[in-house]
């Protein structure tokens, strides 16, 4: 009985040693495929990694192949990234400055599997943060600290540049940089405010002497303008008047005056005689005279 029992279960043993196999191919085979594919996501670069070693080429963004078990990916991102953090220098003038800044960048994609060898993934605290402190002490050092104030983008477009060229042979581009702001010492800042006031009341002090001057010239001219006129005024009465006596003069004729003079005359005769001639012509002739008169 017994051995009958055992003859029927050697067949069941290979049939469940058949399919655990099999399920253990079907496993393997999964991770296998698994293994093989990679994704690499949009703004990254995949790095090759064959057995540990980096390769020279590298996977762009999207669905790829690879060797299983042999082969993995390291994803590096190219997006644009900030970094931003405080730094202090001195100015030309020997004065204190301390800044907040902050850097635009990305690392470039065809320098990814470079960057990954040689560096890794601290690409930023290793190459960056020192790069960008000594770019800022650099420039700083050029400029005074009131045109530190005065020529802020020129300043940071120069910071940008020296800063882009002690970081491009890493692989790292840098997309913008930004001073935050300056800030500088106590007693500075005072000199500077004392300074902007003593300019400020020197402005106003112009101001008001310009606008005295303009306000004198004004009134001179509203002076001259009137005296103008009155003596073009009187210029124009003179001339209707000596036009008016010219026109008088003119019009004015010996039988006129005449005229007036017996329109005028009240009869009387003068009481006092002279050999002058008679103020008054009565126009009567020594023929006309009364007969009673004589020699």
């Amino acid at each position: 009985m017994k051995e009958k029992e055992y003859v029927n279960a050697v067949p069941v043993n290979k049939a469940a040693g058949k399919i655990a196999r099999g399920i253990a191919a079907a496993v393997i085979a999964v991770i296998a495929v698994c293994s093989s594919v990679a994704i690499v996501p949009a703004g990254h670069t995949g790095v090759v990694l064959t057995l540990g070693k980096v390769s020279s080429t590298s996977y762009q963004e999207g669905f790829h192949l690879k060797a299983p078990f042999i082969q993995q990916i390291e994803v590096m991102s190219n997006k644009i990234q900030v970094y931003e953090t405080s730094a202090t220098a001195v100015s030309k003038d020997l004065q204190s400055v301390s800044s907040n800044i902050a850097v635009n960048y990305k690392i470039s994609s065809d320098q990814s599997a470079k960057i990954y060898q040689t560096i890794g993934r601290e690409y930023e605290s290793i190459i960056l943060m020192p790069a960008v402190q000594e770019s800022m002490k650099s420039v700083t050092a050029k400029y005074t600290a009131e045109e530190l104030i005065t020529e802020r983008a020129v300043v940071g477009e120069e910071i940008k540049n020296t800063l882009e060229n002690k970081v491009k042979d890493y692989g790292i581009i840098i997309e913008k940089f930004n001073i935050v702001n300056f800030d500088f010492s106590s007693e500075f800042n005072a000199a500077i405010e004392a300074k902007q006031v003593a300019e400020q009341n020197l402005l106003k002090t112009k101001t008001e002497q310009q606008q005295a001057i303009v306000i004198a010239e004004a009134e001179a001219k509203k002076k001259t303008i009137a005296a103008e006129a009155q003596a073009k005024a009187t210029l124009t009465e003179a001339n209707a008047q000596a036009e008016a006596n010219n026109l008088l003069n003119n019009s004015l004729s010996e039988l006129i005056i005449k005229y007036e003079q017996i329109e005028k005359w009240n009869g009387e005769l003068p009481k006092v005689m002279s050999d002058a001639a008679s103020l008054i012509d009565v126009g009567i002739s020594d023929s006309a005279a009364p007969s009673g008169t004589g020699n």
